[in-house]
C-alpha cells in the first residue's frame, strides 16, 4: 500500500468518532460521486450533497441537498458549516479548476471541517507525464497548506472508460505505445472512499495509489474489449503530431488537447503502470478486472 505520510497536520481525532452530523459529499451528480453517496446513504449515513444544481441532485434516503459551486466559497462555507468530514470529488476539467478547488479548500477550512477526503490522481507532481494530474499535486499542496487533517486517493485511470477510447471504425488510437496502465474500476474506487469516510481518523495523512489488479496495454485492453463485446477492436498507435491532428477538429482549448493527449504520454512512460495493493487493503475484496467491471454494462 503506497502512503504519503505528511498530508495533514492538523489533530483530527474527533472525525475519527462516529458523529451524528452528516458526511458531505461532493459530485454526487456524477458517475463516481454518485456511487459513493448511494453507498452511503445504503449504509444509513447521513449526508449533505454539495452541488450545482439542486434541482438534480439523487433523492436518497438521510440526504439533503445544498448548493454550493467550488468556485462560491461563502456557498461552500455555509453548506459545510457543522460537518465535520467532507469528500471531495475532483471538479470537471477546466482552465481554472484549481483555483475554484482552492476556494472550495480555503471554505472548508474557514467551515471548522475535521477531515477532508479527496480524489486524486495517480502519481500526482508538478512535472507529472499527465498535465491533469500536476493540477491534482497543485490541489493536495493547498491542502497541505491550510493544514487541514487529509486523505488522498490518487485513483488511476479509470477502467470503466476504457470502451469510450474506441472510434467508430472500432480502433483506440493514441501514442502509448506498448506502455501499460494499472486502470481501476470506479465502483472500487467508491468502496475504497467508503471505506476511508467511515473511520477517516485511520486514514488521516495518507495518500493511496488506488489501481487495478494488472496492468494492460492498449493492445491487451483492445483484445479483451473485442471479446466482451464480441466485435473487432484494434489500437492503432499514433506518432504525437497525428494524436494532436486527430484531435483538432474538436476545436479544444489547448491546455484541454494537452490533456488528452498527455494520458497516453502517460501510459507510454510507465507512469500509470505500477499496480498497488490499495485496493484489497482498503476494501477487504479484490479489485475488479476489466470484464468484471463492464459486466454490468457491456
Amino acid at each position: 500500500m503506497d502512503t504519503d505520510t505528511d498530508t495533514g497536520r492538523r489533530p483530527s481525532g474527533s472525525a475519527a468518532r462516529r458523529s451524528p452530523a452528516p458526511i458531505a459529499v461532493t459530485g454526487a451528480t456524477g458517475q463516481l460521486g454518485g456511487r459513493i453517496a448511494r453507498r452511503l446513504a445504503s449504509a444509513g449515513i447521513e449526508q449533505r450533497l454539495l452541488v450545482r444544481d439542486v434541482s438534480r441532485a439523487p433523492q436518497l434516503p438521510g440526504a439533503e441537498a445544498a448548493r454550493a459551486p467550488y468556485g462560491e466559497g461563502d456557498a461552500v462555507r455555509q453548506a459545510l458549516t457543522g460537518v465535520p468530514i467532507v469528500l471531495m470529488v475532483s471538479g470537471s476539467e477546466a482552465a481554472d479548476r484549481v483555483e475554484q478547488h482552492r476556494t472550495f479548500i480555503d471554505a472548508a477550512s474557514d467551515a471548522g471541517v475535521e477531515h477532508l477526503v479527496y480524489i486524486s490522481f495517480s502519481g500526482a507532481a508538478p512535472d507529472a507525464t499527465f498535465t491533469l494530474a500536476r493540477d491534482h499535486w497543485a490541489t493536495e499542496e493547498h491542502i497541505r497548506a491550510r493544514d487541514l487533517p487529509a486523505t488522498f486517493l490518487r485513483d488511476n485511470l479509470y477502467l470503466d472508460i476504457l470502451p469510450d477510447l474506441v472510434g467508430p471504425d472500432g480502433a483506440i488510437r493514441g501514442p502509448a505505445g506498448d506502455g501499460r496502465v494499472a486502470a481501476v474500476a470506479r465502483d472500487d474506487i467508491a468502496d475504497a472512499a467508503v471505506a476511508v469516510l467511515r473511520d477517516p481518523g485511520a486514514h488521516d495523512g495518507q495518500a493511496y495509489e488506488l489501481t487495478g489488479p494488472e496492468a494492460l496495454s492498449l493492445a491487451d485492453a483492445a483484445a479483451r474489449l473485442s471479446a466482451i463485446a464480441g466485435r473487432a477492436v484494434t489500437y492503432v498507435e499514433e506518432s504525437l503530431d497525428e494524436a494532436y491532428a486527430s484531435r483538432a477538429s474538436y476545436g479544444a482549448p489547448d491546455w484541454q488537447l494537452d490533456a488528452w493527449v498527455s494520458t497516453y504520454l502517460a501510459i507510454a512512460d510507465g507512469s500509470l503502470s505500477t499496480v498497488t495493493t490499495a485496493i484489497p487493503d482498503l476494501t477487504g475484496h479484490p479489485a475488479r478486472t476489466l470484464e468484471q467491471a463492464l459486466r454490468p454494462h457491456p
